[in-house]
């Protein structure tokens, strides 16, 4: 990313997507060397929702990056995004086909969002002033639990849906069963753990006051995974 007259003035990072764990942060320098060497005016970082004191094991990378920020001196204003609700609508369809919709969040809130919504979010923080140094924590408006979700699958479905918790390590199993790799089905496993533990709740509705709207509703959001035949 050399200077240029064409430098970006304002950028959003977003996390790697790289599975390899203890490769991120590196990456991450990567990015914030080359937009301190492009003169970048603004750098937006998406984060995680409480990233400082998150109990999800993904906080550990997002620590570090905002670290690897703050001592770079680079303008940056960091959004620590919530849950994306695609992430639990992806499992509707294996819910439906088993009667139950598995999980390790216990009774744990989780307040997500579109994305859509935190896409919406970065895009206003880029477009006002007065942004760099600040910290948004960005979630959905209303929190659900994991058997509240199944209950909404049921209402839209037709069919009953239970919510079947389990420990840590057989969900884990179960998700490797179903073909996902080692180290995304740690992640899903260990992430659901920290919901049960409040990492993934949150109620200031900084989200909606940035975009002017409410979050996209968690019935919106999986309505598309829900197939025709079940309606």
């Amino acid at each position: 990313m050399p200077a240029s007259t064409s430098t970006p003035q304002r950028l959003v990072t977003c996390w790697s997507t790289s599975r390899e764990v203890g490769q991120r942060v590196p990456q991450h320098r990567a990015v914030i060397d080359a937009a301190q060497r492009a003169g970048v005016k603004l750098l937006a970082y998406t984060s995680l929702l409480h990233a400082d004191v998150s109990p999800l094991g993904l906080a550990a990378e997002h620590q570090a990056t905002e670290a690897l920020l703050r001592a770079s001196g680079l303008p940056h204003v960091i959004l620590r995004n919530g849950w994306y609700t695609e992430n639990y609508a992806a499992s509707v369809p294996a819910a439906l086909a088993h009667g139950v919709l598995l999980g390790s969040a216990g009774t744990g809130r989780i307040a997500s969002a579109a994305r859509a919504d935190y896409a919406e979010a970065a895009a206003a923080v880029l477009t006002q002033d007065d942004q760099a140094g600040r910290v948004y924590e960005l979630a959905g408006d209303t929190a659900y639990t994991l058997a509240e979700l199944a209950a909404e699958i049921t209402t839209q479905s037709g069919k009953e849906i239970a919510y079947k918790d389990l420990p840590e390590a057989d969900y884990k199993a179960i998700l490797l069963g179903a073909g996902l790799p080692e180290g995304l089905a740690a992640l899903l496993a260990d992430s659901d753990v920290g919901a049960s533990k409040g990492g993934l709740f949150d109620d200031s509705r900084q989200l909606s006051q940035l975009i002017g709207r409410p979050t996209t509703r968690l019935a919106t959001s999986i309505a598309p995974s829900i197939p025709k035949e079940s309606l």
